[in-house]
């Protein structure tokens, strides 16, 4: 198993014009990160000292130019291109767009190759980046593609995880995606994730219903009655530990929540508005289901304050810390996995010896 230290962690810049680069600075400024892991940004070294410079950070930034090149414990900046681009802080900018997806699709290829360990994307604006190469609602739907597997949209903070059935389409479709085939494939997305990466034995997942009061028995809606309880049913008699669907709009605030390890909600808003009341500023959204581990913090550009030096890094910092953690918790249940394969080829050798 690789040691903490020497875990390789990708960033991708985000938008340059947001404040992703200085929170991503500010992280590693913390010289006791640099004992965690071993970032290397995606971006260009001297445009990463310029926005060093601009927020009168201390720390030292080593340039590379091919990842053979990365000297552990130090913040790597691989010059992932050459030429200049001029910031402008808060600004909407579609060439500053194609730079933040430059980033992220070769941060990407790096963690499919095995040449880092984990990737942390910074905010990107999801208006700026679209192009006839990269035509993805987001960070989520173009990894899914990438390693041909559907990812699952999971928000952390400490032990409150909610994760959505359906992400990033409008409302007036929900309905018609929430079939059988999706919510067992994401309730048993869900389960995997909570016994590998978070070193849960017996996960409970609560399933939130689409309809005001779960449908209050098809007065208001059929998808509760019709899709989504039997379907629970199903995966409960299977063994997993999954119920609902419940009332979402009581659930959060009588503290529901607390009584399971993750919850899944039907669509974007109806998750991810308790959680970032719950937890904003220092949730975590982690992409499950793959067999890389992504992580981004729960914000976004944030275009107003971007360029005034009083962003907080801490929404960042959680993102690395959950990716080193899910690491760690992968590494672990990979090697108690194997123990009793390696106990029965020893038996097995014994019989033959005798």
């Amino acid at each position: 198993m690789k040691k903490a230290e020497n875990i390789i962690v990708g960033i991708s810049i985000g938008d340059l014009n947001g404040i992703g680069s200085e929170v991503v600075l500010k992280t590693f400024e913390d010289s006791r990160m640099l004992e965690l892991c071993t970032p290397v940004i995606f971006a260009n070294v001297k445009l990463m000292s310029f926005v060093k410079k601009t927020f009168e950070l201390t720390a030292t930034i080593h340039g590379i130019d091919k990842l053979d090149q990365i000297v552990v414990g130090k913040i790597n900046v691989i010059n992932t291109w050459r030429e200049p681009i001029e910031i402008n802080y808060g600004t909407n900018d579609d060439t500053i767009g194609k730079y933040a997806i430059k980033s992220f699709v070769a941060a990407t290829k790096a963690l499919k190759e095995g040449e880092i360990d984990l990737l942390v994307t910074a905010p990107i604006n999801k208006y700026n980046i679209q192009s006839d190469d990269f035509k993805f609602p987001g960070h989520t739907d173009y990894l899914s593609k990438e390693f041909s597997q559907e990812a699952l949209m999971l928000m952390v903070n400490d032990n409150l995880r909610v994760g959505l059935l359906t992400d990033h389409i409008p409302v007036t479709d929900v309905a018609k995606h929430l079939t059988e085939k999706l919510i067992t494939q994401k309730v048993e997305t869900l389960a995997k994730t909570l016994i590998q990466d978070f070193s849960i034995n017996k996960p409970k997942i609560a399933v939130l219903g689409l309809n005001p009061h779960a449908g209050d028995n098809g007065v208001i809606g059929k998808e509760d009655d019709e899709v989504i309880k039997p379907t629970i049913k199903k995966l409960f008699d299977k063994g997993i530990m999954v119920f609902g669907p419940y009332s979402a709009d009581g659930f959060f605030g009588s503290g529901q929540y607390e009584k399971f390890d993750a919850v899944l909600a039907a669509y974007h808003d109806q998750g991810l508005i308790p959680f970032k009341t719950l937890a904003f500023g220092n949730g975590v959204n982690y992409s499950s289901g793959l067999s890389k581990i992504r992580t981004s913090p729960d914000h976004g550009t944030a275009y107003e304050i971007a360029g005034k030096g009083i962003a907080d890094n801490t929404s960042f910092k959680e993102a690395v810390y959950l990716a080193i953690d899910v690491y760690n918790s992968r590494n672990e249940y990979l090697e108690i996995s194997q123990k009793p394969l390696k106990i029965q080829e020893k038996q097995l050798l014994t019989k033959k010896g005798e």
